[in-house]
């Protein structure tokens, strides 16, 4: 007679870790941060309250930890050529072909497209108006999320700085936030379409400006 074979602990772990993180990311979108809590989230993802407190402290965990994923997730099938890599992850960084235009706009397409997906959008913005007045909260979503990010732009900008693409004088630091803010602003206030358009126009005009004086 055979042996019974063990059951996987490790497996039974990750499933339900993906369905308290499924669950967190969809009550965030259906009924907003505020009225998204843990109860809901166990009976949503079908485990108990002290399973989620097992592995998270609060529901603010719960819901990084899950969007952390979710954006993991979607780098993966960007490298895997079936994603748009809009969080301009594109390994190990921004593309530098040496024209430095052509690959902002490629990175900012992309998070065009990523803004603009229905599963990454609410989320995203449930997590950004919240930490807006959760200070904490707020802060590592910066440091977890966009800081990583955000430092491939300025390695790209750096590269760009030392093949005399840019000025010297300028800081990618700032020079980064000519790119990123416009379009966050029109996202956050959703006056005006988001398109890949608009993502070429920003580029133009930054570069414009970072490019050396005659």
């Amino acid at each position: 007679m055979a042996p019974t074979k063990a059951p996987d602990s490790s497996r039974r772990s990750d499933r339900s870790r993906r369905a308290i993180h499924d669950a967190a990311l969809a009550l965030v979108t259906e009924v907003g941060y505020r009225r998204t809590t843990i109860e809901g989230i166990a009976a949503r993802a079908g485990v108990g309250k002290q399973t989620i407190y097992r592995w998270w402290p609060s529901k603010a965990a719960v819901l990084m930890d899950a969007f952390l994923d979710l954006a993991g997730r979607a780098a993966e099938d960007a490298g895997s050529g079936s994603g748009s890599g809009g969080t301009g992850e594109s390994a190990p960084g921004i593309p530098d072909t040496g024209d430095l235009a052509a690959d902002l706009k490629l990175v900012l397409r992309a998070t065009v497209d990523e803004l603009n997906d229905p599963a990454l959008e609410a989320p995203t913005r449930a997590l950004t108006a919240e930490g807006i007045v959760d200070a904490k909260l707020g802060a590592e979503f910066v440091h977890k999320l966009l800081d990583p990010q955000l430092a491939l732009y300025v390695t790209r900008l750096r590269a760009a700085q030392e093949a005399g693409d840019v000025r010297a004088d300028v800081d990618p630091r700032i020079a980064l936030e000519l790119l990123i803010g416009p379009l966050m602003h029109r996202w956050l206030l959703r006056t005006l379409p988001l398109t890949h358009a608009y993502a070429d126009e920003i580029v133009d005009y930054a570069v414009g400006g970072l490019a050396p004086r005659a």
